[in-house]
């Protein structure tokens, strides 16, 4: 699923080219694209045409297009959803079919239909404005006014393992099975070990290596394992060449050598150096 640094990918490519244009048509070709609005097909497209697209807006993983009338399109990429800019190639993926008043084509495409667009109201929290579905969401350590240490004064009080408080959007944004595996083999902590039971320097440098390891993929256009993850012009990331933790299972340890290792964790999985991981003692 994409993670920070992928979705920002996508929301920098449509800040660039989608920023005072005006929808001249919307078409839905499947419904599951829309099923988080409540209202359905009809009303999306109706209250879309005409609209201006006034700016964009990112948190953790969730973006969204500003419109004039004050509302938002919240849209969800779901593992495999796709903003696309141009002609679409393959177009048995394609769910949401726009132009735009200079003649682009918005399109999006999702195949496994887990992704979709919602309009929403905007609310304020915090003193920032955010689609009302993001309002729970906890800032992003690239959001400017992210407090670090903040942050870890609630993982201090967090008595589970620190991979499921950095995957929980309420604590901190933006962070998915990739790049927590990739923080945590940085910090060379087990990711299986209570957050409580880490000291506070400890946890601020597992934020930190988050920070910057989202940072290095973004320069890199972020991870793109298959065809799935690409930019607004179709074009895959390549972070992927430089992970140190996550799909490494069985090979060696690029700091001590020891053979890296994955095991399940809640839905997902784990993977680490035994070594330089070691996991906590039961």
């Amino acid at each position: 699923m994409p993670e920070l640094p992928e979705v920002e990918v996508v929301r920098r490519g449509l800040d660039a080219h989608v920023i005072g244009r005006r929808f001249t048509s919307v078409r839905v070709d499947h419904l599951r694209a829309v099923r988080r609005h409540e209202l359905g097909p009809a009303d999306l497209a109706a209250r879309l045409l005409g609209a201006e697209i006034t700016g964009t807006g990112r948190r953790g993983k969730f973006l969204w297009l500003t419109l004039s009338d004050g509302e938002a399109l919240v849209v969800h990429l779901g593992m495999s959803g796709q903003m696309l800019l141009g002609p679409v190639a393959r177009r048995e993926h394609l769910r949401i079919a726009t132009v735009l008043d200079d003649g682009t084509e918005m399109s999006f495409v999702d195949q496994r239909t887990f992704g979709g667009w919602m309009l929403t109201d905007m609310v304020t929290v915090d003193g920032t404005d955010l689609p009302e579905p993001v309002a729970h969401i906890a800032r992003d350590p690239l959001d400017p006014r992210f407090d670090r240490d903040a942050v870890v004064k609630v993982l201090r009080r967090k008595h589970s393992e620190i991979k499921r408080q950095l995957l929980d959007q309420t604590v901190i944004s933006g962070i998915g099975n990739i790049y927590a595996d990739e923080a945590l083999w940085r910090a060379k902590v087990n990711g299986a070990r209570l957050a409580a039971a880490l000291s506070k320097p400890v946890l601020a440098s597992i934020i930190d290596h988050a920070t910057d390891v989202m940072r290095d993929a973004l320069g890199e256009g972020g991870t793109s394992f298959d065809s799935l993850y690409v930019n607004v012009n179709g074009e895959s990331g390549y972070f992927d060449r430089s992970l140190d933790a996550y799909g490494r299972e069985g090979e060696p340890c690029k700091r001590c050598g020891a053979v890296m290792r994955r095991e399940q964790f809640m839905n997902r999985s784990s993977t680490y150096c035994p070594k330089c991981q070691p996991r906590p003692r039961r």
